[in-house]
């Protein structure tokens, strides 16, 4: 594949149109106007320039593959291998035959010589993703070939010369696991050489909406489906929701909305069920029952719903920036469109005090 740039730095950064989150498409699914993607974008790209291990951090579903991917596609092994491998679902049995190969007759069913992963991966990059489940015993092999880009074969007795770039991920505190002798601490520094930590979804909010329109998009052009588009209930929905499983808990969002809509509209009921499980009404106007009649887990904050929790820390926000809605939108979080469309669903108007 061609080496593409993973970002065009932006000055300012802003929610692309329709339009460029299709053209974002050439950088592999990583798609992001947030301040905190455009810092990663800038570190990827000159990361990728250097030969340096990079330890990806972040929750699962927040793109760890991807961004590994881009690291290669932007290096000067771009037109090598890319070896990615998911550790924690070896059995701990087979992890070093497959990493680092075996020979003929080195455990029951070793008919002949086989190539490991790190070999498959020589003048190319080697992503271990769900390094911290990687046994000790592997880990050792694993530090002796970046300490001396070599490899040796289950049951050989003789080295090979690899060239091969390593990029490891993770969701786990490695320091935690160091602490407890669960990770090997000279392993985890020479990974760590560069470590690039992946925001969850949660913490980038003003991307939902960007990557739910690419999703939809690229979902809608492989079923034979262009045009589809959200109502503003749904995508309500889809900017408020706490996505435990990250962007790949978004993008299942979408293709299932897009496998069980009925017309050109996505609607809430659409939606996957977990999307619309929390009771997002807005507040009632009618009076409260009496004192004593209130249950004490009603008579505060722990009774409301969701939606009046925003309610009552927008309007609380707006009035400590007397109005302001661009600092009142920055301290939340959230673009000043998205700030305006919640002003108007909650019917609330700028404060001028």
């Amino acid at each position: 594949m061609p080496t593409t740039p993973l970002s065009t730095p932006h000055r300012k950064a802003r929610p692309p149109h329709r339009a460029e989150a299709r053209d974002l498409a050439s950088y592999q699914g990583i798609v992001g106007a947030s301040h905190k993607m455009q810092r990663i974008f800038k570190l990827v790209t000159k990361v990728a320039r250097t030969d340096s291990t990079v330890l990806l951090i972040g929750e699962s579903g927040t793109g760890k593959e991807l961004i590994a991917h881009s690291i290669h596609l932007q290096s000067r092994r771009s037109q090598g291998p890319f070896v990615p491998v998911n550790v924690g679902a070896i059995p701990e049995t087979l992890i070093e035959s497959e990493l680092f190969g075996h020979v003929r007759g080195a455990f029951t069913g070793a008919s002949g010589d086989r190539a490991g992963m790190v070999e498959e991966a020589d003048r190319g990059t080697l992503f271990l993703d769900e390094i911290g489940d990687m046994p000790l015993s592997a880990q050792v092999k694993l530090l002796r070939t970046l300490e001396n880009n070599e490899v040796r074969r289950l049951g050989d007795n003789s080295t090979r010369v690899v060239d091969v770039r390593v990029v490891a991920a993770t969701h786990r505190n490695l320091l935690a696991e160091v602490a407890e002798g669960r990770f090997r601490e000279d392993l985890y520094y020479r990974l760590n050489v560069v470590q690039i930590d992946l925001p969850p979804l949660r913490e980038r909010r003003e991307d939902i909406g960007l990557l739910a329109s690419y999703f939809l998009d690229r979902a809608g052009r492989r079923e034979g489906r262009e045009g589809l588009r959200f109502s503003p209930e749904a995508e309500a929905l889809l900017e408020r929701y706490e996505y435990p499983g990250n962007v790949r808990e978004l993008e299942n969002a979408i293709q299932h909305a897009v496998a069980v809509a009925e017309g050109p509209t996505i609607r809430p009921e659409e939606l996957p069920p977990a999307l619309r499980a929390p009771r997002l009404l807005p507040r009632q106007s009618a009076p409260r029952p009496m004192m004593e009649e209130v249950p004490p887990s009603l008579d505060s904050r722990d009774g409301w719903s969701l939606a009046d929790v925003e309610r009552e820390h927008i309007q609380r926000v707006l009035g400590i920036h007397r109005g302001n809605a661009t600092a009142a939108a920055r301290q939340l979080g959230i673009s000043r469109t998205t700030l305006w469309r919640k002003l108007k669903q909650y019917g609330l108007k700028r404060s001028d005090r």
